[in-house]
């Protein structure tokens, strides 16, 4: 039988209760996760220039933080050669679609709106790191 290999998430969000959520359903989900987190696309980009790192399988990106926000982010790592590969994910309380369309011109890989009720948010995030956790291409 194959040994399930860790997924690598990089988690950019901003709001503490959003992220210690998250933290709490993938600490109830079956899969192997290795989660880094950042509060915004300028601390999330010191992380990923930091020669030593190894780089994350996936990235969940919120878009409305402080200091360096989701759309300038996302556009920076799809103009940068070592990191346009790596998937990204908005997960987002946006439903506005010029968001949804800026964002899927600029190379995202999906774009999730957070649901409110608690249950539903994490049949969405087990969804999103099942699809990921299976589809994974290209070795950092």
């Amino acid at each position: 039988m194959e040994q399930a290999q860790v997924l690598r998430i990089l988690l950019i969000e901003d709001d503490k209760i959003e992220t210690m959520k998250f933290n709490k359903v993938t600490e109830n989900l079956d899969g192997e996760y290795s989660i880094q987190h950042a509060g915004n696309g300028e601390e999330a980009m010191g992380i990923l220039q930091e020669s030593t790192r190894v780089l994350p399988d996936l990235i969940l990106l919120d878009l409305n933080m402080p200091l360096f926000n989701g759309k300038e982010f996302l556009a920076y790592i799809k103009n940068t050669a070592h990191l346009k590969y790596i998937p990204v994910v908005i997960l987002t309380t946006s439903e506005n679609m010029k968001d949804l369309k800026a964002c899927y011109e600029i190379g995202i890989a999906g774009y999730v709106v957070k649901p409110l009720a608690y249950q539903a948010y994490e049949v969405a995030i087990q969804r999103i790191l099942d699809y990921w956790s299976i589809n994974r291409f290209f070795e950092h």
